[in-house]
């Protein structure tokens, strides 16, 4: 199996094949190789030494995309911080992975209480020394990549460079991506799926856009504008791109899509088939703590449209009983991830880590630590995996995975609301979407304004019911399922 450090990407291109375009710049793989070896250079001049983390927190800019190479390359661990996090979240991350440099944009840092030393983005230069390819263990981390948790804080997931390596390696492989493939990268660098759009796309010696955007039209134009062959996105998103007029052809090179963060309803699919007939259209399931799991074959996906697929390669998919034997044929349970995808575990978080990374079933061939992800799932007489659930009541709004602690903890903190309860309810375009039970002022605007200036916006809930009292069961909890019999 070829492993190689994560920096060792800048490789599979052609040294002058477009590699990277991020506004007005356009970078080859020649300078893409001379970019992230001066990057890491200048880190090191920063004093930070091997092991460190070195935090981001900005758009996509040249310098984000290239980031996850360059700090591998210096032997340092990168904290890709959302965007899309207010200050408050953005300390947290800081604080717990006990940064030593964060770089942003001027606005961010503006408002942000921390005492990690800062650079503006705007005031960053590469260095002038070049660093070249590195030799270190790939097993040794490479990234936190910061996932909503239990607890209601984000816990840092702990990746090595084999783990990120290996999900660029699978991907590319089982997508078929090659270095005609010019990848729309819209998603979140700091997510998993996000992250991978890069790597995967230069393990394929492939050119990434990378994208944000404000409105689903200026994704339309952005795939005309750029011949945008691949597009990965999760079922809001498609939501959105369904509505929008395709007729004058601006979809004709697109030839993959792919879906994950949630289930991609059958109707949508349809939408999204008679669309772009001549796309394949991937539709996924993985976790962080993971990487990245399984994938339906697109021959399979117009007659099988519920499932996730099978496990994809380097991954080894069990679903499992209670007591961890596996699970017949059409009965449900845990699903448990084996294999070298599995994350390192949670950063500084020993209990966390013991509870949902924990050795293998018995009847697993790769055996070792594997991570039982708390969702429930059915392997049918067909051998494809279906969605049923999750036991642990995290709600995925957008591809967003929110504790109703990490809710209710905001609700409580607005002056609004002394006590509070929140739960996901089906939503058929954000996937599920927030309903929080409040007792307290009865103030909705002010509530939601609270919201909108300290959370993301995928944490403001779309239905705030007020109670003069949330109801309790026998051990005076808050009654969960009585709310949610309510809330239907």
């Amino acid at each position: 199996m070829d492993i190689r450090p994560l920096d060792h990407l800048t490789a599979f291109g052609d040294p002058d094949a477009p590699a990277l375009v991020s506004g007005q710049e356009e970078l080859s793989y020649g300078e893409l190789e001379r970019d992230v070896g001066r990057i890491a250079a200048r880190l090191l001049a920063l004093r930070l030494a091997k092991g460190d983390r070195i935090a981001t927190w900005m758009p996509k800019t040249r310098l984000a995309c290239q980031m996850p190479l360059a700090a591998a390359r210096a032997g340092l661990v990168h904290v890709p911080i959302n965007p899309v996090l207010k200050a408050p979240q953005a300390a947290h991350i800081l604080a717990d992975s006990g940064a030593g440099l964060l770089i942003a944009n001027q606005g961010r840092l503006g408002g942000l209480e921390s005492h990690v030393p800062t650079i503006a983005l705007e005031d960053w230069h590469d260095g002038e020394e070049h660093l070249p390819p590195s030799s270190h263990d790939t097993d040794e981390l490479a990234a936190l990549l910061y996932t909503s948790g239990s607890t209601g804080k984000p816990k840092g997931v702990m990746l090595s460079h084999a783990n990120l390596w290996l999900g660029a390696v699978a991907v590319a492989d089982y997508l078929g991506m090659d270095a005609t493939e010019r990848t729309l990268a819209l998603l979140p660098l700091a997510f998993d799926y996000g992250q991978n759009q890069l790597l995967s796309t230069w393990k394929a010696g492939g050119c990434v856009i990378a994208f944000d955007y404000l409105l689903a039209n200026d994704v339309k134009k952005a795939v005309r504008r750029h011949d945008v062959t691949l597009l990965a996105g999760v079922p809001p998103l498609w939501h959105q791109l369904v509505r929008l007029d395709w007729s004058d052809g601006e979809g004709a090179s697109l030839r993959t899509l792919t879906n994950s963060g949630g289930h991609v309803p059958e109707p949508l699919f349809r939408q999204l088939r008679q669309l772009f007939p001549n796309a394949a259209i991937h539709l996924m399931y993985g976790l962080t703590e993971a990487f990245r799991s399984s994938s339906l074959d697109p021959e399979l996906a117009d007659t099988h449209p519920d499932s996730v697929g099978t496990a994809i390669p380097f991954a080894e998919l069990l679903v499992v009983r209670e007591d961890g034997s596996e699970a017949a044929p059409g009965e449900e349970g845990e699903l448990v991830h084996a294999g070298p995808l599995v994350a390192k575990g949670y950063w500084r978080d020993e209990q966390k880590t013991a509870e949902r990374f924990r050795p293998a079933p018995s009847h697993s061939r790769h055996g070792g630590i594997a991570a039982w992800s708390g969702d429930r799932m059915v392997r049918g007489q067909d051998g494809l995996l279906r969605f049923r659930g999750r036991d642990n009541a995290m709600i995925k709004v957008s591809g967003n995975r929110l504790s109703p602690d990490e809710i209710e903890e905001a609700a409580l903190a607005s002056g609004q609301a002394v006590e509070a309860a929140a739960m996901g309810i089906p939503d058929e375009e954000l996937g599920e979407a927030v309903i929080l039970h409040c007792v307290g002022s009865g103030d909705e605007q002010a509530l939601r304004r609270w919201f909108k200036v300290n959370t993301p916006a995928y944490m403001m809930p779309k239905t705030i019911v007020w109670h003069d009292r949330l109801p309790t069961g026998a051990t005076g909890k808050v009654d969960r399922a009585r709310l949610r019999e309510m809330a239907r």
